[in-house]
């Protein structure tokens, strides 16, 4: 039977590419934006186009309030297209860059930062813990900057690296399940997460590029596929893992 992945956040960047890459592994995908819809029905055409099944659904990973809609709105999906009651993956990708120093950091950036990276991954999991299926996987981002101090990534570092400590609860709590949470943790990446700083500011990319074994700072398909690699059945015993895939940032 042909897995079903739920990606967050893919119409760009990382998910974008987490999403195109599964599809090249022979997955279906659920691809969900938040306000970006012309370009995540953009990814759904490109996996179609590669004769898997994709549906893009709209996602506010910051509003708990909101998940019970999208889960209903996710279970007419996987029966109208998928004639399923469940999916089997779920990559919890979404997020936003949100950077400044401890003593300017300001209580509605904090809270952003939290009910996105932590609270919404939190709920949202817990919300779709019904549609999961048993032997599925999970996998969760989290950041090299949870490892690698950099002065104005607090905030963003902190709630990453709450996701990583959650990541192994549900791996513990869902194992009887045959449910697999791992993390993985990108390094610098060429998006337009965090304004495009890396991606569009010589000096940030050259100075993450230094500070990386192999030489340069990432792109979004050094992470795709690796994600998608994570969910096949040749990791199934990878398990309660936080996986850094940074080309050797900061050793």
């Amino acid at each position: 039977m042909t897995k079903i992945a739920i990606v967050t956040g893919a119409s760009r960047g990382l998910g974008r590419a987490t999403a195109i890459s599964i599809a090249r592994s022979g997955g279906d995908v659920v691809v969900t934006y938040q306000r970006r819809a012309e370009e995540a029905n953009a990814v759904v055409a490109e996996i179609e186009a590669m004769g898997r099944k994709a549906r893009a659904l709209q996602l506010d990973t910051g509003d708990v309030a909101g998940f019970a809609g999208f889960a209903d709105r996710l279970r007419a999906a996987l029966r109208d297209t998928w004639q399923r009651d469940t999916f089997d993956h779920l990559v919890n990708n979404a997020g936003h860059g949100d950077y400044a120093l401890i003593g300017d950091t300001t209580e509605a950036q904090f809270d952003g930062l939290v009910n996105v990276h932590f609270k919404g991954v939190y709920f949202l999991t817990q919300a779709l813990l019904p549609l999961i299926a048993d032997g599925g996987r999970i996998v969760n981002l989290s950041s090299g900057l949870t490892r690698v101090s950099f002065p104005g990534y607090a905030a963003y570092a902190a709630v990453k690296g709450a996701v990583e400590v959650l990541t192994r609860y549900l791996a513990k709590e869902l194992g009887g399940r045959g449910i697999a949470v791992n993390t993985v943790a990108p390094g610098a990446i060429e998006t337009d997460f965090g304004g495009g700083a890396v991606r569009d500011n010589p000096e940030i990319n050259k100075l993450f590029a230094e500070m990386t074994a192999l030489g340069r700072a990432g792109v979004p398909d050094d992470i795709g596929p690796m994600i998608a690699s994570l969910l096949s059945e040749s990791n199934r015993w990878v398990n309660a893992q936080r996986i850094e895939v940074s080309g050797g940032q900061g050793i």
